[in-house]
């Protein structure tokens, strides 16, 4: 469980640092209900990963954990004396303890308002959080 929180730290930390508390846990949100998608998928496995864990790292599907990413060594080496990575432990833990309230509408998807990638063209979005448009998409 521990691995779960700082794998999910880190990424939050990653991800949303900059969008404060609700950002991260937005963030959070899109982690859980990509790996709720993959407890009700058929055999309890789904392309995004299984568990916590496995969602963050899937590969290219959270930029802070891609190996070309210039804050990639700040994340891996980020520690609770940064204000922003000890508030996203204090979600993080939340998160992986169940207690954590889904303010995305049960988003799966998200990006940044500076971009349109080419999965949400079309789509509707959720909501919009911060600097961030999140998606319910199944895959």
């Amino acid at each position: 469980m521990e691995h779960a929180i700082d794998v999910l730290a880190r990424t939050l930390w990653g991800e949303a640092r900059n969008e404060g508390t609700q950002g991260m846990e937005a963030v959070a949100c899109v982690v859980l209900n990509r790996v709720l998608v993959a407890q009700k998928s058929r055999g309890g496995h789904y392309w995004w990963g299984d568990d916590v864990v496995g969602v963050c790292l899937k590969p290219f599907q959270f930029s802070c954990w891609n190996a070309n990413d210039p804050n990639r060594p700040k994340l891996i080496a980020v520690t609770d004396k940064n204000i922003h990575f000890a508030t996203a432990l204090r979600i993080a833990r939340r998160a992986v303890h169940g207690v954590l309230a889904d303010i995305t509408g049960g988003a799966t998807h998200y990006h940044t308002k500076d971009i349109l990638p080419r999965w949400a063209e079309g789509e509707v979005p959720v909501c919009t959080i911060g600097h961030h448009i999140f998606y319910a998409l199944e895959g």
